[in-house]
């Protein structure tokens, strides 16, 4: 099989690079997309994307599994989301009072989500994980918050706070955090005993890289039922990926909160609290509790991107695109295992995670994977290895890895941690459509 690495970018790429990092930290708005999580022949920008192929700034083909950091979950610029979009937004896009779609769209993520009785828009993850703490806070009348040891919350200071990166956050805000270890039971109890009374909420991601352990889902909503603590699902990844109804529906746990964003408006910028209706109301104004400044952002009723989420979550359902995404991402493992083999490094690579959210994992002779705070460990056996690390998504040249299967609108956006390439596949425009090839050349 020929597999051909590309070369870096170009030096008209690197003197763009170099013009970025003197006008914007870090040389992205988004640290995700930074310098130093990609190896340094992949493209330093992308100028535009169709389906699962993005083009460069030296005008070069690849195929993306990142897919926008897994927010672009149907393909880009998707013919229907697009129309969507095109069509609302002559109408204008930002009101002084709330517009009907706002509505709609609360009343369409109710109607999915087992856990939603009230629904909060926003623009972004971090608000309404936040949002959800505070929420916590208020209801419980407690300050501290439990965190399960997973790559990412929020941009804000209760979770960065725990962070290797907390300069500038006070040392009072980094004691109101605690974290224990995912699939630890004994370790929440642990933190339930030695704070009794003081814990307002525990969040966690239903799964990121290894898989729950039988009973460990369940076993946290007991813990937190016992001790009067908010039980909040981070499914800003999971949400709809995992399934239409979210990873609460796939492993049958309902928390008290819940967050969605990323693949909701395939890549429009829409996220949502949601969760229990004795919760949720006190962000607002039919109650006689103490009031919570719940969210209110002027961009989150948005009217054109709630037109995306809309007709992102038509298309997700009418065309069972999870179940697409988890048959594309098992065939990807597949493929990347196959190679893996064929080339001896079964001790130096592995995949790991849910196949319709794989992550890449690369190891050096310590068993240590480059960049990660700590060796791999399993947390159960048989399940995946955990790296306590951010693995950032990255993409790949058309012409490697072209044994594996084309993908669905659905880009698995598997994950790599000091990688020097990764691998893709979305659709292109409406379902139903030519699916692009690995090596195949766009129109």
């Amino acid at each position: 099989m020929k597999r051909t690495l590309t070369t870096g970018p170009s030096a008209s790429a690197n003197e763009l690079r170099e013009r970025a990092h003197r006008l914007i930290p870090a040389g992205a708005h988004t640290y995700s997309k930074g310098d130093d999580q990609f190896s340094s022949n992949t493209p330093a920008f992308i100028e535009s994307g169709s389906g699962c192929v993005v083009v460069d700034s030296d005008g070069r083909e690849f195929l993306d599994w990142g897919m926008g950091l897994r927010s672009v979950i149907l393909g880009h610029a998707y013919e229907r989301v697009i129309e969507a979009v095109a069509a609302e937004l002559p109408k204008g896009s930002n009101f002084t009072r709330a517009s009907p779609i706002e509505l709609r769209l609360a009343e369409r993520i109710v109607e999915l989500i087992p856990s939603a009785e009230m629904v909060k828009l926003a623009k972004n993850g971090s608000d309404v994980t936040t949002a959800a703490v505070r929420l916590a806070r208020a209801a419980t009348g407690r300050d501290l918050v439990a965190c399960a040891d997973q790559p990412f919350f929020s941009v804000d200071d209760w979770f960065i706070a725990t962070t290797p990166v907390n300069a500038g956050i006070p040392q009072a805000t980094r004691d109101l955090t605690l974290t224990f270890p995912y699939n630890s039971l004994d370790g929440l109890r642990s933190l339930f005993a030695a704070h009794a009374g003081r814990i307002a909420a525990v969040i966690l991601e239903p799964m990121a890289l290894d898989w729950p352990a039988p009973g460990f889902l369940e076993g946290v909503r007991a813990l937190c039922t016992r001790n009067g603590a908010v039980l909040i699902f981070d499914e800003i990844i999971t949400g709809f990926r995992f399934g239409l109804r979210g990873a609460q529906h796939r492993f049958g746990v309902m928390p008290d909160l819940a967050t969605f964003g990323k693949a909701i408006a395939n890549g429009f910028s829409v996220s949502a609290l949601v969760g229990r209706r004795d919760l949720m109301e006190q962000g607002g104004l039919r109650h006689d509790k103490e009031r919570v400044f719940l969210l209110s952002t002027t961009h989150g009723g948005e009217t054109h991107q709630i037109a995306a989420a809309l007709a992102t979550l038509r298309e997700l359902e009418d065309n069972d695109v999870a179940t697409r995404v988890w048959n594309v991402g098992a065939k990807l493992v597949a493929g990347f295992e196959d190679l893996v083999r064929e080339l001896g490094m079964e001790h130096h690579a592995r995949a790991v995670g849910a196949p319709c959210s794989p992550a890449f994992l690369f190891f050096d002779t310590s068993g240590t994977a480059p960049g990660a705070r700590a060796p791999v460990r399993r947390a159960v056996p048989g399940s995946p290895a955990l790296v306590e690390a951010a693995p950032p998504t990255t993409v790949m040249p058309t012409t490697r890895l072209s044994r594996v299967p084309p993908a669905t609108p659905a880009a698995t956006a598997g994950r790599v941690i000091a990688a020097s390439s990764g691998t893709a596949a979305a659709g292109r425009g409406r379902a139903g459509a030519r699916w692009w090839r690995p090596g195949a050349r766009r129109r």
